[in-house]
């Protein structure tokens, strides 16, 4: 029998396009942020929460790792996508074995990501037994008995997969390795192996570091901010704050993005409203001009670009010696110059403005700013992380910054802008397939064992490990894992060929449905509420983008008196699984998490004397290239790459697409089905097309089509899109994941980081044959 469909079901109600916003933010956004917050939370409870978000009391926002002030912290530290999530985990849905009793799996596969969303929080752990159709409660001891069940009768350690999700405390991640590692295995995938694994990559090649190297204060002091592949707007909005005061003092934003975002464009900051002087104005004015230069390169592009950047600033420096390039620097800080220099000047101009896509004018321009600036900051995200060229673009661009020194210097640096809150700070605690030796011995001597030295699997691997059937144990700390991850029927496969998939989730999702033979949903504490251990009342810390460790303390009433802490569930699972082959107090350390910091003060470098730190203000890890302009790489020095351009020539009928998220989702969780800021309402199966190119192809505005790609000789199919036309290079298409992750290849990964090219995918676009077919497919398929 063929399994159902994993995919998001075609929507029974098409979307509708109108005008798009013409600010960020703004008395929408307030709007917004309160009719969210009220319907979810309530009057009380949402303001509460909301005056506890991102505080030095309070909790850390559960959604982006753009850092906050470590002083003078505004009353309301948040945006309205912080507010969404806030909102969303302290909603007063609750479910639990009574709506599972109501609905079958097959029926919650054919809802949309988010109506399983809005459900609300799930209030008691849920087994999934096999053959059976329906989820169950289960008592705590119990689910942790079957997960030991399942590992202690694997073949190898190997056998497993440990999962883990952005939003996982530092406490609770060392702990989650810690078990990972005492029972065997470094299969410890994140999902920064399918973000921002690239910049780590290259960094740590480039400059020694796999980390960005400014803070908020170099914004203070920039001359000159790029932002390239990113869209702050939506994805990371209290940038555009800073964005805001650092174009008031003089500096100069560049935006570098296959599509023009709204939220780099214009902003119109809520806080404002607050101040008598400026909130007229803000409510009538057109909003502060943030980007002062768009350039709009194709997509996967960018290498080319920041290549010929560097070949007009040398240009410049040959008509002016000494003026562009800072010689000292490079001679006493790089190696590589001269081979940069050569490989410069035997690319030609042709090929870098065929393949960027940017005329020679535009380049020229951007390099004479970029030779002009004293101080310069790149910032990027995904938009340069998930190509197949992704590390060595990272790596060209750390090559602009360092021929004008422009790293160890203030305001100016490198500024990888990581997504979700702890993504950073998990890899910081060892959540990684290939932690190096010296980290792993520090490990070995403070709780006396021997941890694996083979490496592990990342994300990618281990989907393919499982789809093999090498891995038949899936345990997920958080995350929603099978919308994440590329292709997505070939990783429900995979998931589907486990003897047991474990997820620790505070909502449902659709993770909870494609399950191995045995499935288990472990409901967890959430960030905003209380922690009540038998040592009192625990706070838990992150690591923010920018390498700053913050406290985070809930307020809020649990959901429900059933629900474990993170760290409690790792203790639990690591105590039922290893039984006597550990000496690890785990319950005592799950009682009280200042044990857990005394154990990471002495493993994790920057972290000594955690507790008193923490307990004093938020602090800075060591950052060496920043710090002192030290670079721990094999020649001691930071290194110049490089890199050829590419060619990718499309057939007839082909496009690259690049998959992108609506301004009403963060990550995989949908809030709503509105993207006002690209003027699409009330649905998302949405592919952004030129205008030229629907003519070219005979579509119209409005038309379903079906999205293919075929990389490997596999067909991948998602069905029933409708055109948009859009302001976006011509052979190039846009569309919203995770919708379109079926067609993201499991085997099109960035060279090195082995990160899904979400994007960089070759598809075609093709007229729906009937849009009313899949509804009825996935209707007979959930019994509706």
């Amino acid at each position: 029998m063929t399994p159902p469909s994993a995919q998001t079901p075609p929507e029974t109600v098409p979307p509708t396009l109108g005008r798009a916003s013409a600010a960020a933010a703004g008395l929408t956004a307030v709007v917004k942020t309160t009719h969210h917050t009220l319907g979810l939370a309530g009057v009380m409870a949402g303001a509460k929460a909301l005056l506890k978000v991102n505080q030095l009391d309070g909790f850390d926002c559960q959604s982006c790792a753009w850092p906050s002030p470590d002083i003078d912290r505004h009353v309301f530290e948040f945006c309205e996508n912080g507010a969404k999530a806030v909102a969303d985990e302290a909603t007063t849905r609750h479910l639990g074995g009574a709506f599972f009793a109501r609905h079958s799996v097959a029926d919650l596969l054919g809802r949309s990501d988010y109506w399983l969303n809005a459900q609300g929080r799930i209030t008691e752990p849920l087994v999934l037994r096999p053959g059976a159709t329906h989820y169950e409660p289960i008592a705590w001891d119990e689910a942790f008995s079957l997960v030991a069940q399942a590992l202690r009768s694997l073949p190898t350690p190997d056998a497993a997969a440990f999962y883990t999700s952005g939003r996982t405390s530092n406490e609770a991640a060392f702990l989650y390795q810690l078990f990972a590692r005492q029972f065997g295995t470094n299969n410890l995938p994140d999902c920064s192996n399918m973000c921002h694994e690239s910049s780590g990559a290259a960094l740590s090649a480039s400059i020694g570091i796999g980390k960005g190297t400014v803070t908020l204060d170099d914004f203070e002091r920039s001359d000159l901010i790029l932002v390239i592949g990113q869209n702050p707007g939506t994805n990371h909005p209290r940038m555009l704050t800073t964005l805001t005061e650092a174009k008031r003092r003089g500096a100069t934003v560049v935006s570098i993005n296959p599509l023009p975002e709204i939220g780099i464009e214009r902003f119109k900051n809520p806080q404002d409203f607050l101040n008598p002087l400026k909130a007229l104005p803000t409510l009538l004015g057109n909003g502060v001009r943030l980007s002062d230069l768009w350039l709009q390169p194709r997509i996967g592009g960018d290498l080319a670009l920041v290549k010929g950047l560097m070949k007009a600033m040398l240009a410049l420096e040959d008509a002016a010696p000494g003026t562009v390039i800072d010689h000292a620097f490079v001679q006493e800080h790089t190696h590589g110059f001269e081979a940069l220099l050569a490989d410069l000047r035997q690319t030609s101009w042709d090929e870098i403005v065929e393949v960027s896509g940017v005329s020679r004018a535009e380049i020229d321009d951007l390099g004479a700013r970029l030779a002009r600036s004293r101080a310069t900051i790149c910032c990027w995200a995904m938009g340069l992380t998930q190509q197949p060229q992704a590390v060595a673009t990272i790596q060209q661009l750390a090559n602009l910054q360092l021929l004008r020194g422009n790293i160890g210097r203030p305001g100016a640096g490198l500024c990888p802008v990581r997504g979700h809150s702890n993504v950073q700070g998990d890899r910081t605690m060892g959540i990684f397939e290939r932690m190096p030796g010296w980290w792993l011995d520090r490990l070995d001597r403070e709780f006396g064992f021997a941890s694996p030295r083979h490496h592990g699997l990342d994300t990618v691997d281990a989907i393919r490990a499982m789809h093999r059937g090498d891995v038949r144990v899936f345990f997920g700390l958080g995350g929603n894992f099978l919308s994440a991850t590329p292709d997505t029927e070939f990783t429900a496969a995979a998931l589907r060929r486990c003897e047991l998939t474990a997820q620790v989730s505070t909502k449902l999702n659709r993770s909870h449905l494609v399950t191995g033979r045995t499935a288990l949903i472990l409901p967890c504490l959430g960030r905003s509420e209380r922690d009540a251990q038998p040592a009192g009342e625990q706070f838990v810390t992150v690591e923010d983008s920018m390498g700053i460790v913050n406290s985070s303390r809930g307020h809020a009433d649990p959901a429900s008196s059933n629900l474990l802490s993170e760290p409690r569930i790792v203790a639990r699972l690591a105590a039922a699984v290893l039984e006597g082959r550990t000496s690890v107090p785990w319950a005592e350390l799950a009682d009280d998490y200042d044990r857990i910091r005394e154990h990471i003060s002495r493993v994790v470098p920057g972290f000594e004397d955690f507790n008193a730190r923490i307990r004093r203000n938020v602090f800075y890890l060591p950052n060496a290239p920043r710090d002192s302009r030290e670079w721990r790489t094999p020649t001691k020095r930071a290194n110049f790459f490089t890199a050829p351009i590419r060619r990718h020539p499309l057939q007839a009928g082909e496009y690259i697409m690049m998959t992108i998220r609506t301004h009403d989702q963060f990550n995989t969780t949908v809030y709503g089905l509105d993207d006002r800021y690209r003027g699409v309402f009330g649905g998302r199966r949405v592919v952004f097309m030129h205008a030229d190119d629907l003519t070219a192809a005979g579509l119209m505005a409005g038309q379903f089509v079906d999205l293919r790609n075929q990389h490997g000789g596999r067909d991948r199919v998602a069905e029933h899109f409708m055109v948009a036309p859009y302001r976006i290079p011509r052979g190039c298409v846009a569309t919203y994941f995770p919708e379109a992750n079926v067609l993201v290849p499991i085997d099109s990964t960035a060279e090195v980081s082995n990160t899904p090219t979400s994007k960089y995918v070759v598809v075609t676009v093709k007229p729906s044959a009937d849009p009313q077919a899949a509804l009825q497919a996935r209707a007979a398929e959930s019994g509706h």
